[in-house]
Formats: structure tokens, sequence, C-alpha cells
């Protein structure tokens, strides 16, 4: 495997035992630097002279780059067990991402450079959620503004037949349970996702309400970051709702719970996410990425899925872009 390959698999497998989201976001962003690298060995103290490599990184890229499988990686394999495996297998049956941003909102990239990211990694669709308007911080998309996007988005599926980049949003979850968007335009999309971006701290109760309006509105596909929370830095706490009450209106409605891969979110929490399972709920494990090399953080939250027994018959996001099409489209019927 070459080490971009071997670093990814560490995150994967970190993340598979539960270790900080620090150091899960290390092999990450050190995967990343590695963009241009020219085959071939490379020594540790070459390495280290890349941006975000330290020496645990370098000493892994060396041996990888050496043909060698990396002493670091054989020990975490070898302390997962077969189970991990399984899981890697379930990350590389990914066929498409829910979430993902790009710079008509708070995303830093083209919709071109994200699109091709996905492509890259063998994604054969993905679905494009810039923000709503109410969410002002993160440039949110107005009525006029989403529509010329979905101009965008269809000029750019007229040009690449092998890859299909979806219409979407990830839509702010009002304070009734209403979503931030035209309904006409809502109709228009391939996919909604639904997020709560205020009033985090919420009662229970008008929480939980809120969140009921929106898993139940016949436009919603998947409900966004259910909890939130931030795990890293000054952190934030998870939102307070019914959560029992929430995931059996999402398995009822055919609302999947996301699976946030950003590491700093985690969201839902381990505890929340085989509660969800239990109620028998769909998922999509989305990347929420706002940059390219983000995308690949898709396989900490099949991690997360693997380790709780979710099949790909129970994720959309390894679902053929027809099937999802379908699923996502019969809440519109």
């Amino acid at each position: 495997m070459d080490p971009a390959e071997a670093l990814r698999r560490i995150a994967f497998l970190l993340e598979w035992s539960g270790a900080s989201p620090y150091r899960v976001r290390a092999f990450h962003t050190a995967a990343g630097a590695l963009t241009g690298l020219p085959p071939g060995p490379v020594d540790p103290a070459r390495a280290r002279q890349l941006p975000g490599i330290g020496p645990v990184t370098a000493q892994v890229i060396a041996e990888a780059s050496d043909g060698r499988t990396p002493g670091y990686l054989r020990r975490l394999e070898e302390a997962a067990g077969p189970a991990a495996r399984s899981g890697w297998q379930l990350a590389s049956a990914a066929q498409g991402d829910c979430h993902l941003h790009s710079d008509w909102s708070d995303g830093g990239h083209p919709i071109e450079e994200m699109a091709a990211a996905a492509r890259a990694l063998g994604h054969r669709w993905a679905v494009l959620t810039d923000h709503s308007p109410r969410l002002t911080i993160a440039h949110g998309l107005s009525p006029e503004r989403l529509r010329h996007q979905l101009d965008a988005v269809a000029a750019y599926n007229g040009r690449d037949g092998a890859f299909r980049l979806l219409s979407g949003i990830e839509c702010d979850i009002l304070d009734d349970g209403a979503l931030d968007q035209e309904p006409g335009l809502l109709d228009r999309l391939d996919v909604v996702v639904a997020s709560v971006h205020s009033k985090l701290r919420s009662d229970p109760e008008t929480m939980t309400g809120r969140m009921l309006a929106a898993v139940r509105n016949p436009r919603t596909n998947v409900l966004g970051h259910c909890t939130g929370r931030i795990v890293t830095g000054r952190g934030r706490p998870q939102s307070r709702f019914g959560a029992e009450a929430v995931f059996a209106a999402c398995a009822e409605n055919g609302t999947a719970v996301e699976i946030n891969c950003r590491p700093e979110r985690r969201d839902p929490p381990d505890d929340l996410l085989r509660l969800a399972a239990d109620a028998g709920c769909l998922f999509a494990v989305d990347t929420d990425a706002h940059a390219p090399d983000q995308l690949h953080w898709h396989t900490t939250g099949y991690a997360r899925a693997a380790r709780v027994g979710l099949t790909r018959d129970r994720l959309v996001t390894t679902w053929s872009g027809e099937r999802l099409l379908a699923w996502a489209g019969s809440a519109h019927a």
C-alpha cells in the first residue's frame, strides 16, 4: 500500500478503537500532505519536512514508501482483530457522500474541485449541500442563489457522465421545526439534509418538538449532526432532546440519521448511534467536507458504523445513485 493509504488505514483503526479525535485527524492531515510526493522510498528526515508530519507519521511514510507494512499499522490491526477488517471493507463499499460544501457557502473550494475529489475516491455520486439562507455566517444560499447553483450543477453533470453531482442543501431547522428554504425549491433538490444550528441549549422538550417536525417533513431526507456537539478545542456540549422519539420518527418516515465524520464532531455519540441503530433507522455516512481532502474522512464514519453492527442495506451512502434517488424521491411522492 502507498503511504497515504497506510496513514488513512491507521486513522480508521484509531477511530475504531475510540482514540482521541486529535490523533485521528493528525493521520488524515498527514495523508493529505503527501499530494505530489514522488514515488519511491522516502526517509523519515525527508518526510518530516512536509507540513503536518511528525515523527510517528514520518516513520509510517518511510516504511510504506519502501514497500513494507508500517509497524504502527500492523500493531493496530492485530489489536483490532478481524472485525475491524470487515469495517474497512464496509468503507470500501462507499458509493457517495450526502453532505459536502463548496465556496458557494462556507466551503473553501469550487464545486468542480469538490466533485473531482469525490470521484477520485471512487465515489459514483456526491450531494452538494451548501447552507440555507438563515445561516448568514456561512454565506447561506438565498432562493435566487440556489436557483443559480442548480444551473451550475446541471452544467457540471452535462460535462461528466461517469460521476453524478446531486443537487442538495444543508437546510437549517428553524425554531418551529420548519425548513429554511422555499418549499418549491426544496422539491427541486435531489437530497435535503436538515440540521439544527441555533439555540442548541434549548430545553429538551422544545428541541424534541423542533426536530420531530423536521424529520417528519416529507422534504427531509437526512437528519444532520443531530446533537450539534464539538469534542475538540473549547468544545460544545451536545443538545438535549428525546432521542428515542426522534429516532423512532426517523425510522417511521424513512429519514436517515447522519453519521458525521468530522473528527471534531463524531456525531451522534456512540450511545445515541446504538440507540438509532436499535430503532431501525437508515444512516448516511457523511464527511460534511469543506475542502477536497476532507472527503477522505468517510472511512472513520464507516468504522463507527461497523462497530455497532450496521450493514450496507442500512447505509444509504453505499447505495447506487439510482437507488439513492429512488429513496430520496419517494419522500416527495
